[in-house]
């Protein structure tokens, strides 16, 4: 069986060469503005710095993907072509693009560079693919987290292209893409500006022994003395409805599909992603380690590979498999 991609991610050069050098086979990263999705203060790249960043990846076999999927803004394209052309000038080893004009423009001015579908684009049938596929070349497609497996193994039988899926990290309630209770609360979103929650609008505060968290004017979560706290998302906010205090979009939780690897490989997955740009260099070293370990065995014929426990890492230390193995719709 052939080695399915171990794809990782890098918010700093630090991370990128901790992904490197614990595994990966590609890196995905971004530059430090609005043209990718994760647009936080003390991330992403410099052009320097993923010209350096790629020389240190090639020289190791590992290839570096420019993640560019944001939604240009009416009447001002410019940063995101210019995202595109540096790219290409710099020798990344493929775009990953959400917009169709992104995709469009790429396809025209850099016909050889080899195009990948953000999962922003939430391309989850096979006609949806198939329109990429012809229509701009898209060489791989990066899967929703909303897909089971059986629906995956179905998918990959009537594509042509490659798949790229998921297999540790945060999750998200929605069909990537489609999200706007960021933007409802601090007026910012993935989508557009490339951030989900800003830091600028997360506040704790001490209440005795609790901990209030907040996003804008919002209250997100109160935690009790000792319980782990999420990072302030709304769609992992505890709220009362109904009477009753829950989580009532998604529990502060991690996927970790690790346990499923195998099945993945034979439902004709390409790609393996990791999630976790806003991440250090020592969460990215040890999980790109751990899949790397488990890649190779599944590859060997090794059976499931032995991976590491990820758990103390995890999000409110709390795994799950996600959409994989839902029973719900």
């Amino acid at each position: 069986m052939s080695a399915m991609e171990l794809v990782c991610p890098a918010g700093t050069p630090a991370a990128l060469k901790a992904a490197v050098d614990n595994g990966a086979d590609a890196v995905y990263m971004g530059f430090r503005d609005a043209t990718n999705a994760r647009n936080f203060p003390g991330l992403n790249f410099s052009r320097p710095e993923l010209e350096q960043s790629l020389a240190y990846a090639h020289a190791r076999n590992c290839k570096i993907f420019l993640a560019i999927n944001t939604f240009p803004e009416a009447g001002n394209p410019d940063p995101w072509f210019q995202a595109v052309d540096d790219g290409a000038a710099l020798g990344v080893d493929a775009v990953i693009l959400a917009d169709i004009g992104m995709l469009a423009y790429t396809t025209e001015k850099h016909p050889d560079l080899r195009r990948h579908l953000s999962v922003q684009a939430s391309a989850s049938n096979p006609e949806s693919i198939r329109f990429y596929a012809d229509t701009f070349d898209v060489k791989r497609v990066v899967l929703p987290r909303v897909l089971t497996l059986g629906e995956i193994t179905a998918l990959n039988k009537e594509i042509s292209v490659e798949t790229e899926v998921f297999v540790f990290g945060g999750l998200c309630v929605m069909a990537e893409g489609r999200c706007a209770l960021s933007s409802y609360v601090t007026g910012q979103s993935p989508n557009v500006n490339g951030v989900c929650s800003p830091a600028c609008a997360v506040r704790y505060e001490e209440d005795g022994d609790r901990m209030i968290s907040r996003l804008g004017d919002f209250t997100i979560n109160i935690f009790e003395q000792g319980e782990a706290a999420g990072y302030p998302t709304l769609c992992k906010g505890r709220f009362k409805a109904g009477g009753k205090i829950s989580y009532l979009f998604e529990d502060p939780v991690s996927l970790n599909a690790a346990s499923i690897l195998p099945e993945l490989a034979a439902a004709g997955v390409s790609a393996l992603k990791i999630e976790g740009r806003q991440r250090g260099k020592a969460y990215i070293a040890q999980v790109a380690a751990s899949f790397r370990s488990a890649v190779d065995a599944i590859a060997e014929g090794g059976g499931r590979g032995a991976p590491s426990d990820l758990t103390a890492i995890t999000e409110g230390q709390q795994k799950t498999a996600g959409a994989y193995q839902k029973t719900w719709r």
